[in-house]
């Protein structure tokens, strides 16, 4: 009896469904070449994870902010699957820090160091990614689907959001980066894929190619650029004319109101990517799952941020003419304080979202409000708070006696950090302009509503308080 001529019982789907026996009876990739492959998806996912969020902060584009965010979060998400599975194959030591081979440390040496965002575009979603996406769809196809079933079911799972991230960045070139550009790198991109070749792809599989070892971007190393920058729809970003926080929890003001404001919170955090990625960029030493699940929480507050732009294009408001957006709160944090005191002004402030008035209160506000998207948005925006004070204990208050211990050393932080408000007034960085009534008032026109009078008065700047919950924080 052949193979392919086996049926199963009753013609039941064979092998738990997986594969036919045919399939199943054909060789496949050994214990040692699986895990030599994984081990480069390691590097790769690692890599890429940190080139993103190393030039997330200086990136003025928000949508390349947001993207950035997302795709270093699968990275390490997928990083810390093939971690374990390598743990799984017979393998220790693990050896999951060494390079795999020195043409892929220089090819992703490269990417980091491209002086420009066409450039580090090119790079990241024209070689690197459809490189790391080749890789693990071969593997899925040469692998034995029923011995190595674990490996072959990361490596789908894994290349089924690389596949989105890579055409993601399809268009992404196609929006940013023109034909002269394209020119300008076609030697480099030359570079890029002799050093996959010289590897022999970035799986290793393929056949490798001579190759002299040469430098280009990389000859100059560009220097971590910790200062955040905005596109030019931010052209007020010194601006901290409105206190939302004094704002909404004024018990004279109308939950309905105090939605729109805590859209203008949600989409302001996009500060808190701009300085977690400077901490996970400068902060080296630690275990693997720090940086996966500060990884996490920086994505979670991209997409805190991208909830209050909903918001905004629900409510049909053109939020880049109407809202001022800041980024004095990063700015401020990555330029005066040491990476671990920024984690732990972030986590102070976290604890001040914890208490009744934090974000159960805005939850609240949002049910209250009418608006069922605020609602929605208030209600996932607390849970993962909840999840982000988890992390901030498991890799912040550890390193304290007790927990108010590290609070009162997150507001000793916080309070170092000076805001130059009349300063950046006076040097015509900005007028620190009540944008609220406009904003306030278009809401109100929109909503076909009477506007509020002390709502429309509302004036009250940041101008001699500081911009967190720190009473909140002092009655938990």
């Amino acid at each position: 009896m052949s193979v392919s001529s086996y049926t199963s019982y009753l013609n039941l789907p064979p092998l738990a469904g997986l594969a036919s026996f045919e399939e199943a009876a054909k060789p496949g990739l050994g214990v040692d070449e699986s895990v030599d492959r994984i081990k480069r998806y390691h590097f790769a996912l690692k890599r890429l994870m940190q080139i993103l969020q190393a030039r997330l902060t200086a990136e003025p584009l928000y949508e390349l902010k947001m993207a950035f965010s997302l795709h270093s979060h699968y990275c390490a998400e997928h990083c810390t699957s093939m971690r374990e599975r390598v743990a799984e194959m017979r393998t220790p030591p693990l050896g999951l820090e060494k390079i795999p081979d020195p043409h892929l440390e220089l090819f992703f040496n490269e990417i980091q160091n491209a002086p420009t965002t066409g450039a580090l575009l090119i790079g990241l979603y024209g070689h690197a990614f459809p490189a790391l996406l080749r890789g693990l769809q071969r593997h899925v196809a040469e692998t034995n689907p029923l011995s190595d079933h674990p490996s072959l079911r990361i490596c789908r799972f894994a290349a089924l959001e690389i596949a989105e991230v890579v055409e993601y960045g399809a268009q992404a070139l196609t929006c940013l980066v023109d034909e002269a550009q394209n020119q300008q790198e076609a030697g480099w991109e030359v570079l890029l894929q002799s050093l996959l070749d010289a590897a022999g792809d970035l799986d290793g599989a393929a056949e490798k190619q001579p190759f002299t070892l040469r430098l280009h971007y990389s000859l100059n190393p560009r220097p971590h650029e910790k200062l955040p920058k905005r596109d030019d729809r931010f052209p007020d970003p010194y601006n901290m004319g409105v206190h939302a926080e004094e704002f909404l929890y004024d018990p004279r003001f109308q939950s309905r109101d105090k939605t729109l404001m805590m859209y203008y919170k949600r989409l302001r955090e996009i500060d808190v990517p701009e300085m977690m990625a400077t901490i996970l960029t400068e902060t080296v030493g630690k275990p693997w799952g720090y940086y996966r699940d500060m990884t996490r929480q920086l994505w979670d507050e991209a997409r805190h941020a991208m909830m209050g732009e909903v918001g905004f294009v629900k409510l049909g408001i053109d939020w880049p003419k109407h809202v001022m957006v800041n980024f004095t709160w990063s700015l401020g944090l990555n330029s005066q304080l040491l990476p671990w005191e920024r984690h732990a002004v972030l986590y102070f402030i976290e604890q001040g979202l914890m208490t009744k008035t934090g974000k159960r209160f805005e939850w609240e506000v949002g049910a209250d409000s009418g608006d069922e998207l605020s609602k929605l948005f208030q209600d996932y925006d607390w849970a993962d708070e909840v999840l982000h004070a988890r992390i901030g204990r498991d890799w912040y208050v550890s390193a304290f006696g007790d927990q108010k211990e590290a609070i009162d050393f997150g507001s000793a932080c916080w309070s170092k950090v000076l805001s130059n408000w009349s300063a950046w007034k006076d040097e015509g960085k900005t007028q620190h302009r009540n944008w609220w009534p406009g904003l306030y008032q278009i809401f109100c026109e929109r909503q076909g509503i009477q506007p509020d009078p002390q709502a429309l008065e509302f004036a009250t700047t940041y101008e001699t308080t500081r911009a967190d919950l720190e009473k909140l924080a002092a009655s938990a």
